[in-house]
């Protein structure tokens, strides 16, 4: 008995403006077409990922591949995992500056390798070793990014420190009961027909945060002011406002969200019944150089088991791997949740626990789908047989 193909991709959640929309429909497209010809031909899901995110790490629109975030050092280094399902064999590469896909190294990893993980110039040795060819890091540097870490640097510079995310104190965090409504969500019915989208009031956080790569990047923040919070706080805060007013207007980066863009993922079923997932990014904006986000770490930004489900996140990988929320998502699944309910509590959950946000994929071994996020976008695609839908999923 075969099983009906689905593939499910994402392109990154975070504050996508309106002139970003049709670059980001026209990747999730080609990177549909892509995946969805290798399961039509009679292909894998772990074929269909790797295909899918090949393709997005080529297109310099997303944070995967050429055109991701640079260092602090004004170099590419990235990040990929590829997971089977079907047998739980993993590939994935960490810090790698010198190959232009890293979802294909983690694919060569996965089948040739008796081992799971390999970073820096242990990665590229391998991958050349199994025919790979390097690249130089500059082919991987696009112009945009080069301006973006620029001004971000001029931003520190001028007074505002970049900090990594590194506890909840700096949230205000509400209360969520598991399953109510809280991120934006799609909900689709069994056959993968269009969604109806159920939405929830975006929220912001209180301090100007960077959403970005896979980490989160504090330009300016904003200890909380009033009558709870402490003096040397409300002394701080008076001090930021001064510094972030006296800036020249090409520095404030008020909203620095709007300017951005983000790590990709892709899970499929194929007709074996077997799913996989993959998950490639460039990291957060002016990371410190050796910096692993959640994307290639198992059970964090991606995770696959037939027993349970495939899951590809995004979003701000400090806290989705301290939460190992890929794992979290697809164990409530294997207990007996639907796909969809897995998204939303792991979204709700990520934000409840440690304020921060994101997206979330989710494909079961029948089919079916999860989508959630509690940013104001998602670019994300779904592929079935009976066709092939885009969304730039919206909470405004």
């Amino acid at each position: 008995m075969t099983t009906r193909p689905v593939l499910l991709i994402h392109g990154g959640a975070w504050a996508m403006p309106d002139d970003a929309i049709p670059a980001h429909e026209r990747g999730i497209a080609a990177a549909l077409h892509a995946g969805w010809s290798a399961l039509s031909r009679g292909g894998t899901a772990v074929d269909a990922v790797e295909a899918a995110v090949t393709i997005m790490e080529d297109d310099d629109t997303f944070d995967a591949g050429r055109g991701s975030f640079l260092t602090r050092d004004g170099r590419v280094q990235l990040d990929a995992l590829l997971m089977n399902g079907a047998d739980l064999r993993t590939g994935g590469v960490a810090c790698v500056e010198r190959l232009r896909n890293p979802i294909q190294a983690a694919r060569l990893v996965l089948e040739k390798s008796p081992h799971v993980y390999f970073v820096g110039t242990g990665a590229e040795r391998f991958a050349t070793q199994n025919g790979m060819r390097l690249v130089d890091n500059t082919e991987l540097i696009v112009p945009r990014e080069r301006q973006r870490l620029m001004d971000f640097q001029r931003a520190e510079a001028a007074g505002h420190p970049d900090t990594t995310f590194s506890g909840k104190s700096e949230f205000t965090t509400p209360t969520h009961t598991p399953g109510a409504p809280g991120p934006a969500s799609e909900t689709w019915d069994d056959a993968g027909s269009a969604p109806s989208t159920r939405l929830a009031p975006f929220t912001r956080l209180a301090p100007p945060t960077r959403l970005e790569g896979d980490g989160l990047q504090s330009v300016h923040p904003a200890p909380a002011a009033g009558a709870l919070a402490p003096g040397g706080a409300l002394v701080e805060a008076a001090l930021n406002a001064e510094v972030l007013n006296a800036l020249p207007d090409e520095l404030r980066l008020t909203d620095p969200t709007l300017n951005s863009h983000d790590t990709v993922g892709a899970v499929a079923l194929d007709q074996f019944g077997n799913i996989a997932a993959g998950t490639s990014t460039g990291g957060t904006l002016s990371k410190a150089p050796g910096r692993v986000g959640d994307s290639s770490l198992i059970g964090c930004g991606c995770y696959a088991d037939n027993l349970s489900a495939a899951v590809s996140l995004t979003g701000w990988g400090e806290p989705i791997m301290k939460l190992v929320l890929g794992k979290w998502a697809v164990d409530r699944v294997a207990a007996g949740a639907t796909p969809q309910q897995a998204a939303s509590d792991a979204i709700a959950y990520l934000y409840s626990r440690l304020g921060g946000h994101g997206g979330i994929i989710l494909l079961g071994p029948d089919g079916q789908i999860g989508l959630a996020h509690n940013t104001p976008r998602m670019a994300w695609g779904i592929a079935t047989s009976t066709g092939h839908h885009l969304g730039i999923t919206r909470n405004s």
